[in-house]
């Protein structure tokens, strides 16, 4: 899906349609409307519109098909529950030796199966959360105003 009918869509899904999302974000409806219409030339969504219809209505399909069209893949980060940061260490530590377990089982056969991947996919993804939330941690106990992103393609 693209991005404009992932807006359309988000908007038109969302309990009331613009009628009800369009005063919630600022917007008057009929303009609401018009934004989302992959059909209309004369009205945009602005970035900050889009994040806050994200916001509001907990949609992030907007998010998912821009990625999507750039060749990334987004998955929603949960941090464990640690808010020490020895203990995220810990955790991202164990994390990882999870991680090479799962790895290490697949390839002992020679062979990855689809399951297989989807249990590295998933100790993969568990890491990279507790690695994010060591280091808003650690950021956090800096005072920085917000921890650093890395995005590579």
């Amino acid at each position: 899906m693209n991005v404009l009918d992932a807006a359309h869509r988000t908007v038109h899904r969302y309990p009331g349609g613009s009628e009800s999302l369009g005063p919630r974000v600022g917007i008057v409806p009929a303009v609401l409307r018009s934004k989302v219409n992959p059909n209309c030339h004369t009205h945009r969504l602005a970035i900050d519109e889009a994040d806050l219809l994200m916001s509001v209505t907990g949609d992030y399909a907007m998010l998912q098909a821009l990625a999507a069209h750039h060749g990334f893949v987004l998955a929603r980060v949960e941090c464990p529950a640690s808010e020490s940061l020895f203990g995220a260490y810990l955790a991202s530590s164990a994390m990882a030796g999870d991680l090479a377990g799962v790895l290490a089982a697949a390839l002992s056969d020679g062979q990855v199966t689809n399951n297989e991947a989807a249990a590295i996919s998933g100790a993969g993804q568990a890491l990279q959360a507790a690695v994010i939330h060591l280091v808003q941690l650690v950021c956090h106990a800096a005072k920085a105003p917000r921890a650093p992103q890395v995005i590579s393609a």
